[in-house]
């Protein structure tokens, strides 16, 4: 048994979560000195903010690669392991793949936590793998001030059926398979502001793997999907609307809430990762709610947050049959002076 109080690993996060990711300003003025080398094989690479690579090796076969890592989100190791590995495996599955292997990232400070900690935590990593089918090859640690946990993930995916942020059509319908409001509830929780159900409601969303959702959009021919995480609803969403050249309406009335987030924010919980959401964001949407709560709930940094699937319209119902938690939010468009239209 672990005493509690070493176990309050959100002390040891400066930026919790997918909260912490760099903000898309910053990563596009670093990556625009980095140039890129195209290959044919290459399906997806870095130049549309897509959630993983994609890498071809034959007619019928590519390797999806993807990283994912941060410090913790929640104070229990085994729940941290879970959320971060459900996490990293959510890229695959965005791109309508299948995860077959991953490698552990640790940073670990060795010297402020006993060892029990990092076995919980790569315990709890390696369950959330193997339900997805997955396996555990390794992994790399190091000895840091601040714990970080994350994956390394190589998945496989039919080219034919691949999920893209560049392949939505106008007139596709928008699903989310998940509700929102990750970043807002852990802030509540690391200030110990948060109840029991609510902390479990928020557990239970972020290691509740998205394969059922990325499964189902490709069956029924879905081909363009995102994961939500670091950037948010609408940061997620502006890159299918660059990637695909269309513009996106989203009913702001529509999306849904995890428990106890409203009541959080009306406290007046917020994050820094929503900050910088939201100057990225400024002039790239059209805003017409006059809902604070909700336009910060669609810039709220998720952490293992659910899928964004652009469906066919006469496939949306199918599809909603095959996911438990999917709610239809919005509409592609043709595209125009915003690329997103929150409404």
């Amino acid at each position: 048994m672990i005493a509690e109080e070493t176990t309050r690993l959100t002390t040891f996060a400066r930026c919790a979560g997918c909260a912490a990711k760099l903000g898309h300003l910053d990563l596009s003025q670093a990556l625009a000195g980095v140039p890129v080398r195209s290959d044919p094989r290459l399906l997806v690479g870095r130049e549309t903010f897509d959630d993983a690579g994609v890498f071809q090796v034959s007619e019928d076969l590519a390797l999806v690669q993807t990283v994912d890592f941060f410090a913790p989100i929640v104070d229990d190791p085994y729940s941290f392991g879970q959320v971060a590995a459900a996490n990293a495996l959510s890229d695959v599955y965005a791109m309508g793949g299948e995860p077959l292997t991953a490698l552990n990232i640790v940073g670990f400070p060795a010297n402020r936590l006993p060892l029990e900690v990092l076995t919980e935590l790569l315990r709890g990593g390696q369950d959330k793998v193997h339900e997805a089918g997955a396996l555990v090859v390794g992994g790399h640690t190091i000895i840091d001030d601040e714990l970080k946990f994350g994956l390394s993930v190589t998945g496989r995916v039919d080219p034919k059926k691949m999920l893209s942020n560049a392949n939505a059509k106008v007139g596709d319908h928008l699903v989310l398979t998940k509700p929102l409001g990750t970043a807002i509830l852990a802030t509540a929780a690391k200030r110990g502001d948060l109840g029991a159900s609510e902390t479990k409601g928020l557990i239970d969303s972020m290691t509740k793997l998205n394969a059922s959702a990325s499964r189902g959009a490709v069956a029924v021919g879905a081909r363009c999907a995102t994961d939500i995480t670091g950037f948010g609803l609408l940061g997620h969403a502006s890159h299918i609307a660059e990637a695909s050249h269309v513009s996106i309406v989203i009913d702001a009335d529509k999306l849904p809430v995890l428990p106890g987030a409203r009541d959080a924010w009306d406290r007046g919980v917020t994050t820094g990762g929503s900050e910088r959401n939201e100057r990225y964001l400024e002039e790239r949407v059209d805003w017409r709610t006059s809902s604070s709560f909700l336009r910060a709930l669609a810039m709220d940094p998720q952490t293992s947050g659910g899928l964004l699937v652009a469906v066919p319209a006469d496939k949306v119902g199918q599809y909603l049959s095959l996911v438990s938690e999917g709610i239809e939010i919005g509409v592609v468009v043709d595209r125009h002076t915003h690329g997103l239209v929150f409404a």
